[in-house]
């Protein structure tokens, strides 16, 4: 028991734990809608929705007595070094990944393709720090982490914020299926196979996925976004927020580099979808 519950009268005690449910309960929800205006309602603008849940979530965190350090603004530098030697390391398992035939499927998203190159610099440098990263890091890493660790300690803060990070994944994985088929079917538990026929032409174009594939693609991404969610959390613990933030920056963003370096498969006809510069479908949900 905390030395604040020793000295509070009960009732002082029952109406601090229900400010806490509430301030949480705030939290999720900022969370949720802003979960859907970015995949749903306005994609486009999820800079400037990520900014402001970013705003409302720590303004909730401070008033409810939380400090920057708690909130995981802390240990700066270490985080730095942290995540500078991930983000190389991520930049590295890229360049194998486009260079070996049987893995180079993975990184082509058709579209990040589709688009012109200055969209892709904005996706690159705007869409996946700002409306992606920034929210996802403070809410689920700083202000739902340390609202848990609070009240029920940081293992149990890790384990939930991870789950709902992975619940987050919903919505994204949803479109991946059509973005990203390969990358789909391995987050559904389908063994890879060397994405071509027997005569070494392309594949045919993927089929409308059923209800039981488009649910196994999306238990497979929340599962496998939630362990995520927990690698960031010891990153945070190690490093601050700025740990698991240069990584995740570095896994999206780079994504779009290297899937327009990737090599087109044999017989695709170069991969890249036609069309006038910056047109073409909605650039893939980030994660």
């Amino acid at each position: 028991m905390t030395a604040d519950r020793r000295s509070a009268p009960a009732g002082a005690v029952a109406a601090l734990a229900a400010d806490r449910r509430a301030v949480l309960a705030g939290a999720v929800a900022v969370l949720a809608t802003a979960n859907v205006l970015n995949n749903r309602v306005a994609p486009r603008l999820a800079p400037l929705t990520s900014a402001a849940a970013t705003c409302a979530l720590l303004a909730l965190a401070r008033c409810s007595g939380l400090s920057w350090s708690e909130l995981g603004f802390h240990r700066g530098a270490r985080g730095l070094r942290i995540g500078g030697a991930l983000a190389s390391a991520v930049a590295g398992v890229y360049a194998v990944g486009i260079a070996v035939p049987a893995t180079r499927r993975f990184f082509r998203d058709e579209r990040a393709l589709s688009l012109s190159r200055a969209r892709a610099l904005e996706e690159a440098l705007l869409q996946v720090p700002v409306g992606t990263v920034l929210l996802e890091e403070v809410g689920f890493r700083g202000v739902l982490h340390a609202l848990l660790t609070r009240s029920h300690g940081p293992r149990t803060a890790t384990a939930v914020s991870s789950a709902l990070f992975g619940l987050w994944h919903v919505l994204p994985a949803i479109d991946m299926m059509a973005a990203n088929p390969a990358l789909s079917g391995l987050a559904a538990g389908e063994p890879p196979g060397d994405g071509l026929r027997g005569d070494g032409a392309a594949p045919d174009p993927p089929v409308r996925a059923s209800p039981w594939e488009a649910a196994r693609v999306v238990a497979g991404s929340v599962a496998a976004t939630g362990l995520a969610g927990v690698f960031f959390g010891e990153l945070r613990r190690r490093g601050g927020l700025a740990a698991p933030s240069l990584f995740h920056v570095a896994t999206n963003s780079l994504g779009y580099l290297f899937a327009r370096l990737a090599p087109a498969e044999p017989g695709s006809g170069g991969g890249r979808l036609t069309g006038a510069p910056g047109t073409g479908p909605e650039p893939p949900v980030r994660s």
